[in-house]
């Protein structure tokens, strides 16, 4: 058996500093309302195990409700901007990488927001998570993850490279790597002193079906999937998903 190769941290202090800041539509506290309040229905009075918990943009307002939650997380950069929140110092995280990671106790719900199950870059590393995350789980707890699903229908023909924000200080587009599903990041922005900040980040895309064949792989199976919190319908056309697998009763961890 092979010792896994340690996780680069990209998110490290010059990430750390402006993330809540460059969070736009995920941080309008609406949004994050409608997510919390689904997390805690689907928790069931139970513990929450949050995967890449951050500077506490979800833990904390879900600790709030009522919810023991604990988080997992590879930067203590932003973990230490979660501790320096109100409630935030109160969230029990344990620093690793959420594909091996195990904290103590069992959970009811376990989840990952934001696109971070994505910066696991291997699918080896994201069926390993799916393990993970199922042998933290009590019997008919529920694995939840938030993506967004790759642009590749809207791409120019021949072309890579798919921009997702334009503006007089900043520019990011996706350049993907459809061959091996995998797709980097690039954004550059003009700092307050007239500098240009240039910052990179690898993610591997991964369809629904694929990922429940790794709940499959890890007892897990579907037991719902919408385009966004609201529990719109998942369709043809929608631009990304929330899923929810339930560990099978009987399975051991």
């Amino acid at each position: 058996m092979t010792t896994p190769a340690a996780k680069t941290n990209y998110f490290g202090e010059d990430v750390a500093v402006r993330y809540d800041d460059d969070l736009g539509a995920w941080g309008d506290p609406a949004a994050i309302a409608g997510t919390v309040d689904v997390l805690d229905e689907l928790a069931g009075g139970g513990a929450a195990l949050e995967l890449g918990v951050g500077t506490g943009r979800i833990a904390i307002p879900l600790a709030a409700k009522g919810v023991p939650v604990q988080g997992i997380d590879l930067s203590d950069a932003m973990v230490a901007r979660l501790r320096a929140k109100p409630g935030g110092e109160a969230i029990p995280v344990t620093i690793g990488d959420f594909t091996t990671t195990r904290v103590e106790g069992t959970f009811s719900l376990a989840y990952v927001v934001f696109n971070t199950f994505m910066n696991l870059t291997t699918q080896e590393d994201q069926v390993a998570c799916f393990e993970t995350v199922a042998a933290q789980l009590e019997p008919g707890g529920g694995f939840v993850i938030e993506m967004e699903l790759p642009d590749l229908r809207r791409l120019p023909p021949g072309e890579t490279f798919k921009p997702f924000e334009v503006s007089s200080s900043y520019l990011g587009f996706d350049e993907y790597d459809v061959a091996n599903q995998g797709l980097v990041s690039h954004h550059y922005r003009v700092t307050d002193s007239g500098t240009l900040a240039v910052f990179s980040m690898p993610f591997r895309y991964v369809w629904p079906a694929e990922l429940d064949l790794m709940a499959r792989i890890a007892g897990m199976s579907l037991r719902e999937r919408w385009s966004g919190w609201g529990g719109e319908p998942f369709t043809s056309e929608s631009r990304r998903h929330v899923s929810v697998w339930e560990k099978l009763r009987g399975r051991q961890g």
